[in-house]
């Protein structure tokens, strides 16, 4: 059985990064698929694995603009795909009409919850989340299979779009064993002061439904009560929003020491980053399967978690909740997991091995005998 894959708008981030697992941990040799064609840009292709039954190809469309790449993935790809594979799989999420059956993916939720698109205002991003509802919502109704990252989004967008008349799976992402180093020792409350903080630290793209802003306020109103914490906040930035926390930062922290911003950091050295954190937390509205607070939960950091779904559902009871509009509730959240040093220790353990749950050889394993499932049944 020949696979074909389309991962010409996998640009970075999770993406990607899922796409570059879910390729190491497949064999020719183990599975009923027996080749896969991948079509991807230039630099996706210089970091995909080259194992046997890999073929990587690359067209000047894919590596132009993105109008010209989707131009080309939604008329012409299907008509190559028709050659080359006997089954089609689309981890992006949009596709075109394929002869052959098409397995595809939900991975944004911002185009199936309206609330949070709104949060962009009237502005090109809003319009652009309008447009990928549709191509999502047209790719879920001519596919032969769906994935599913998680539960909420299943129930979501499923309750968006209708039934979707295919075989459906709930197929979570993994976490790479590189996490899973050494916790850190939970010290007390009085192991901290002003010269040792307890490093607080937010892993995620600066975005309006990350409310990176609200966190930020939240520690400067700690530190106005003399609670040893600082902030570190690591991610690339949507640059409204990153003009928004530099707001942020200028009114509550304008001498920087309260907040360090240290950008875009690759993903290959965030386990570092990660081991250095005495917590983490996550304020995000809007989620489908959040890689970097598995990743978190991996190296044992305890979590103070935005109250939403599908946090709720990954964390279960093992997180420092909180509303993350509500400054208050973000700022007793946090002081809460300073305070309580047995429940940070027991958070830290418990996440940890709920981390362990997820790893890449089973979300590879899971994919391709969905793929190999949906291929026979057709």
């Amino acid at each position: 059985m020949r696979c074909g894959i389309d991962a010409s708008n996998l640009i970075s981030g999770g993406g990607s990064n899922h796409i570059r697992n879910v390729l190491r941990n497949w064999s020719c040799d183990h599975s009923d698929i027996d080749s896969l064609v991948i079509w991807a840009s230039k630099e996706l292709c210089a970091t995909l694995p080259k194992h046997k039954g890999i073929n990587l190809i690359t067209v000047p469309e894919i590596n132009t603009t993105s109008s010209n790449r989707f131009l080309w993935q939604i008329n012409k790809l299907p008509r190559i795909a028709e050659n080359e594979c006997d089954v089609f799989f689309a981890p992006g999420g949009i596709a075109g009409r394929h002869t052959v059956p098409l397995i595809s993916m939900c991975r944004n939720m911002l185009p199936f919850t309206l609330k949070e698109s709104f949060r962009y205002g009237i502005s090109y991003m809003l319009l652009r989340l309008m447009y990928l509802r549709i191509l999502q919502s047209r790719t879920f109704s001519n596919s032969s299979g769906i994935i599913f990252l998680c539960q909420y989004a299943l129930d979501r967008v499923i309750n968006q779009i209708g039934d979707a008349q295919c075989k459906m799976a709930l197929i979570p992402h993994g976490v790479e064993y590189r996490f899973f180093g050494e916790s850190r020792s939970q010290l007390n409350k009085e192991s901290f002061d002003i010269d040792n903080p307890f490093r607080l630290l937010y892993v995620s793209i600066v975005d309006v439904y990350k409310h990176q802003w609200n966190v930020v306020e939240a520690v400067a109103k700690l530190r106005r009560e003399d609670i040893p914490i600082v902030l570190d906040i690591v991610g690339p930035a949507y640059d409204p929003a990153m003009r928004r926390l530099e707001g942020a930062l200028n009114e509550f922290d304008p001498d920087r020491v309260l907040v360090n911003y240290l950008g875009n950091i690759p993903h290959d050295e965030l386990h570092h980053v990660l081991s250095d954190a005495d917590g983490f937390i996550f304020a995000s509205t809007c989620e489908n399967f959040p890689n970097t607070l598995l990743e978190a939960m991996a190296s044992g950091l305890p979590v103070a978690s935005s109250n939403f779904r599908p946090m709720t559902d990954i964390l279960g009871e093992d997180a420092f909740y909180f509303d993350p509009i509500n400054i208050q509730s973000i700022a007793d959240s946090i002081k809460q997991m300073l305070e309580d040093h047995h429940r940070r220790h027991q958070i830290s353990q418990s996440v940890k091995s709920s981390a362990s749950r997820y790893t890449w050889e089973k979300c590879a394993m899971k994919t391709f005998k969905f793929i190999g499932d949906v291929k026979r049944s057709n």
